[in-house]
């Protein structure tokens, strides 16, 4: 840990984030645009500055994160990359089947001309969350928090010798965050077994927004539309099948694409880089610590069944921002016990239920079972007749049911 230099006083902010993903560039928008320019952000992170070539990764941006970024006034800057949801399709089936009949569909609209998700490339999005931070005057800094001490405030010691004393510091520093393991908080989870291959894949004829989630005994294949057309691929596999996939030649690749992503939209072709993520469950035992707070990744990791992470994580940036403003507003201490344990209330049981959701769909589908795959089928069909449900279920996979924070109403702070 860097030790301080007694001549000179550590730099003060008012909140220090670590982490410059969506979660911690969207904190600090949020906080910037509520509270002023007296309001001094930094967000520390050694990724700062690099490119996203080699990134094959795209994201579903539920209807309430979309409305977050709306307010935020990014998404505008983004509109023309993101490609709108229209509807989705669930089928059931083994790889081999000659049919993939389909169970379950969504009309992809929470209102009128509202559509409940889209989808959109990570490095677009990353690059104007960064352009929206500088212009606010977030203070930017490509190093890593190598430490921190914990007083009447926290100060931050970073991999450029700087010290910086903070009301808060924010780990949104990801699944792996050093700053929730110096915090001291355990996590507690487990490892799938599983990988989700990433690619992106064009196509001879165009999806018409539509997406699939086919789920096989091996876990989801999941078709996405990006603009064009073009689609986003995440496909579940256990871990050693997804490595021998990933390594195999081009052409080899393209025939096991194949065979899991079908000839609906002509012929089909990988575009740019493959990449296997190992999939697991992972909540943090606790989301805040005597001024920290967890947010994103580095409070929570769940299966990327329902394409929830990323929503999840902003529905902690509009909560926990949230919190600071309603106190900084009120002239009292942003890092204070009262404020995290509010934050900590907020989002606790959300991320539980969600958590638990996700493990179940997991462990419901991603089995060779007869039996269940039978009773699962019987429900699909089910909520398929019952239009309340699908209504409450596109509602929910939107962010928009429970106790939903201000900025995912579209609302300012």
């Amino acid at each position: 840990m860097a030790m301080l230099n007694p001549s000179s006083p550590p730099i003060r902010c008012s909140v220090l984030i670590g982490g410059a993903g969506f979660a911690g560039l969207a904190l600090a928008i949020a906080l910037r645009e509520a509270l002023g320019p007296s309001f001094a952000v930094t967000v520390a992170d050694p990724a700062l500055g690099r490119t996203h070539a080699g990134d094959a990764r795209a994201s579903a941006i539920a209807a309430a994160a979309r409305r977050l970024f709306e307010t935020l006034g990014v998404w505008e800057d983004v509109a023309a990359d993101a490609q709108p949801i229209l509807d989705m399709v669930v089928t059931d089936s083994r790889l081999d089947d000659v049919a993939r009949p389909t169970f379950l569909s969504f009309d992809g609209e929470v209102a009128p001309g509202e559509p409940f998700a889209h989808m959109i490339e990570n490095g677009p999005l990353v690059d104007v969350l960064l352009s929206k931070a500088r212009a606010l005057g977030v203070d930017l800094r490509a190093c890593a928090v190598t430490g921190f001490e914990i007083g009447t405030r926290v100060t931050v010691h970073l991999s450029d010798g700087a010290a910086i004393s903070a009301s808060l510091l924010v780990g949104a520093d990801g699944a792996r965050s050093p700053i929730r393991e110096r915090a001291g908080i355990d996590s507690y989870g487990w490892n799938y077994g599983q990988s989700g291959i990433v690619t992106t894949v064009t196509h001879e004829r165009d999806h018409g927004g539509r997406a699939e989630e086919h789920f096989l005994p091996a876990g989801p294949f999941a078709i996405l539309p990006l603009t064009g057309r073009r689609s986003s691929i995440v496909w579940t596999e256990e871990t050693r099948e997804a490595e021998r996939i990933v390594a195999l030649d081009d052409t080899a690749f393209h025939d096991e694409l194949e065979r899991r992503f079908g000839l609906h939209l002509g012929e089909i072709s990988a575009r740019g880089p493959r990449r296997a993520h190992p999939l697991g469950l992972s909540v943090a035992r606790a989301f805040v610590a005597e001024r920290l707070a967890l947010v994103g990744d580095a409070a929570h990791v769940i299966h990327p069944i329902a394409g929830q992470g990323l929503n999840l994580g902003l529905r902690d940036v509009a909560a926990l921002a949230q919190c600071i403003a309603d106190t900084a507003r009120l002239g009292l201490d942003p890092g204070s016990a009262e404020t995290l344990e509010r934050y900590q209330r907020w989002r606790r049981f959300d991320t539980m239920a969600m958590g638990v959701a996700t493990d179940s769909l997991n462990r419901l589908f991603s089995n060779r079972s007869d039996a269940l795959r039978l009773i699962r089928d019987v429900g699909l069909g089910l909520v398929d007749r019952v239009p309340p449900l699908k209504t409450f279920f596109i509602r929910e996979a939107a962010g928009l049911t429970g106790d939903v924070p201000k900025l995912l109403r579209g609302e300012a702070l």
